[in-house]
């Protein structure tokens, strides 16, 4: 492989890249991931696999946890940004605009799931954007940029391609990734452990509304082959991994791949424990799978509740109820699994009760331990494309698109909702750098929301149900160490972390 972990002489700072009229054999590749939900990025990973295999040159930058070295920005042929979710996406656009700055002739690609979004951007003027199933793609502009010669013209407004194909997926370059002590670690009774992630499917047979999966899938899955995930999951424990998160966006998508998979992986590293990310009606669908499932060591599942009130999970095309929600915290817990649900507690559809109601259904089904406090200030993202653009009631609210924030606005019929949900991020960010516990997060959360939204009778938690109870304290639940979420707005950290200080190469 010409794929390396150890740095070439840099070029000069400022310095041209190649030629045009010379023909090159390879290209040099600079891949950037600026956040994968604190996990090593399988973005960069598997990529940086594939234009090795082809004979190219990468090396790779993980903002998240590194700065970019002007010497990569200086060594490189071309760079191609991961997009695969908002945050990524916002914080890329400063990426790109530092590496047009120093390199302005500098080829540009993004890829992942939000590449049509960010391309979106004129001012960023990128050579191509890739979603779907990106690899064959981005090594065949790889490939073309050998034939022709690196060095383009300044380029005009972005390609924008979206891959279904089916097609093997190459082994991530691990290595060329930093360790995995950098990244997220699962927490199992105050043990921390080094965990991996890897997935074993793409796209997602369902079409939630709100979700940007559909957007480019339209229902669509393809799966990774079983052979080719163990070598990665070989790969992964041989850095020192001891769980797995399964990033699928559904992992039953496929139930019968997913047994596979899991009997394949359990069998061959039968220490390990795994999570995954499973929709409501699938944990109720497949409930007898899950005995298995714990036996074979999973610990969670992050699932999608996204609401307290069956009228907004209607609007969002979840296909599940409120009281489905419920049933589903009592399957898993019944098989020894802890739940782990998200929620976008604040949509143009959400009225006051229904954001008490959110805390008030954490508390009676024993969750307060199990959400992280990011969750209950998030709203509704509309970025371009989304499939609820079509809603009339949800073009009423509309209040533009804001090109920075990547996102339509909406203001809700409450005014104090708006208020609200960034006064609960707030909150979150306070928590999560004080290391706040689960107790006094959502206790400071429930005080937040009795106020603001003048509920004094909110103000204190109703008891959880006996029949829905972990025999976890709600320290002690699983966890993994990293609490923010794909649909979040950046912090300032991030801003501050993977932003533009750490992209800047100037």
């Amino acid at each position: 492989t010409t794929a390396r972990r150890h740095r070439r002489p840099p070029a000069p700072a400022g310095a041209p890249p190649r030629s045009g009229a010379t023909t090159v054999a390879r290209v040099r590749v600079l891949l950037v991931s600026t956040y994968e939900l604190g996990h090593q990025p399988l973005g960069l990973a598997v990529p940086a696999g594939a234009l090795a295999a082809a004979g190219h040159e990468v090396r790779c930058t993980d903002l998240s946890v590194e700065d970019l070295d002007p010497a990569d920005a200086d060594w490189a042929d071309a760079a191609a940004v991961s997009v695969p979710m908002h945050t990524a996406t916002r914080l890329a656009r400063r990426v790109v605009r530092d590496l047009r700055g120093r390199r302005p002739a500098l080829p540009v690609a993004l890829y992942g799931l939000y590449a049509a979004v960010g391309a979106a951007d004129a001012d960023l003027a990128v050579d191509i954007a890739v979603a779907g199933e990106y690899v064959p793609e981005l090594v065949a502009w790889a490939d073309r940029l050998a034939a022709t010669g690196a060095a383009l013209a300044t380029p005009a407004a972005a390609r924008v391609v979206v891959r279904l194909d089916r097609h093997r997926q190459p082994l991530p370059a691990r290595r060329l990734l930093a360790p995995l002590e950098r990244y997220a670690q699962v927490v199992v009774a105050g043990e921390r452990r080094l965990a991996g992630y890897v997935e074993a499917s793409h796209g997602c047979a369902h079409r939630c509304r709100h979700c940007p999966v559909p957007v480019v899938y339209d229902g669509r899955t393809r799966l990774v082959d079983v052979p080719g995930l163990l070598a990665d999951v070989q790969a992964l424990v041989d850095l020192g991994a001891r769980h797995l998160t399964f990033g699928d966006p559904d992992f039953l998508n496929g139930p019968h791949h997913a047994r596979r998979v899991v009997e394949a992986v359990h069998g061959a590293f039968p220490d390990l424990t795994f999570d995954a990310t499973v929709k409501v009606e699938h944990v109720l669908r497949h409930r007898t799978l899950w005995p298995a499932m714990a036996a074979a060591g999973f610990l969670f599942v992050t699932t999608a509740v996204e609401s307290a009130d069956d009228r907004v999970l209607a609007r969002l095309a979840k296909g599940h109820t409120v009281a489905d929600a419920v049933q589903a915290v009592a399957v898993l817990r019944g098989a020894g699994i802890e739940p782990r649900p998200t929620f976008v507690p604040f949509t143009p559809w959400t009225d006051a009760a229904g954001v008490a109601a959110v805390l008030d259904l954490l508390a009676r089904c024993d969750l307060q331990g199990n959400v992280d406090p990011v969750q209950l200030g998030i709203r509704l993202l509309v970025p371009p494309g989304s499939l609820l653009l079509g809603d009339p009631d949800l073009q009423a609210c509309l209040d533009g698109y804001d090109a920075e924030a990547l996102t339509w606005r909406w203001r809700s019929p409450d005014p104090r909702l708006d208020a609200l949900a960034p006064a609960l991020s707030a909150l979150a960010e306070d928590a999560e750098a004080e290391g706040w516990g689960p107790a006094r997060s959502h206790d400071a959360a429930r005080r937040l929301v009795a106020e603001r939204l003048a509920m004094p009778d909110r103000a204190a938690a109703p008891p959880p149900d006996p029949a829905l109870r972990s025999p976890l304290a709600p320290e002690n639940r699983p966890r993994l160490t990293e609490a923010w979420f794909c649909c979040a707005e950046p912090t300032e950290r991030q801003w501050a972390g993977a932003g533009p200080s750490a992209s800047r190469c100037r």
